[in-house]
């Protein structure tokens, strides 16, 4: 296993699940732009299929999918790590209903936080690389205009 300082080094692997293709395409590309590699998928199943594949440091997640939520999506993720005995990567979030998540399903999960939309996306990336992969926040790019993302 790779030390702390050998993965702040190498690009951080994220999986970006939301069915609001919108949504999806403007996240991953942001992380992408800070140099990270996103997998991209339009449902819980797909997303979770990914996650198996891929391994990855981060997951960002819609709640409200087609096929398995991004509750659901996490539960699952949890429970094939405890299986193999290795720690899940931690997940954001992302609902449009403002759905607050109670402790119990917190402990089940990998979710940090629970993000609302609509949402700044650069909050986000900063929240992700700083919180959940342990780095510095990404450098301002002087030629990007913030985006906020809504659900549709």
């Amino acid at each position: 296993m790779s030390s702390t300082s050998d993965q702040s080094h190498r690009p951080a692997r994220l999986v970006v699940a939301d069915d609001e293709t919108h949504i999806r395409l403007v996240v991953a590309e942001k992380f992408r732009a800070a140099g990270h590699v996103v997998f991209e998928a339009r449902d819980g199943e797909e997303a979770l299929d990914l996650v198996r594949e891929h391994r990855p440091d981060a997951i960002i997640t819609d709640l409200q999918m087609p096929y398995m939520s991004g509750l659901e999506l996490c539960e699952r993720v949890a429970q094939d790590a405890a299986a193999e005995n290795r720690t899940p990567p931690p997940a954001v979030l992302l609902t449009a209903r403002g759905h607050i998540l109670e402790p119990d399903q917190l402990q089940r999960t990998v979710i940090r936080r629970v993000i609302g939309k609509p949402f700044g996306v650069r909050d986000l990336l900063d929240y992700v690389q700083t919180q959940l992969l342990g780095r510095a926040p990404a450098k301002p790019d002087p030629s990007s205009v913030p985006v906020e993302c809504r659900a549709a």
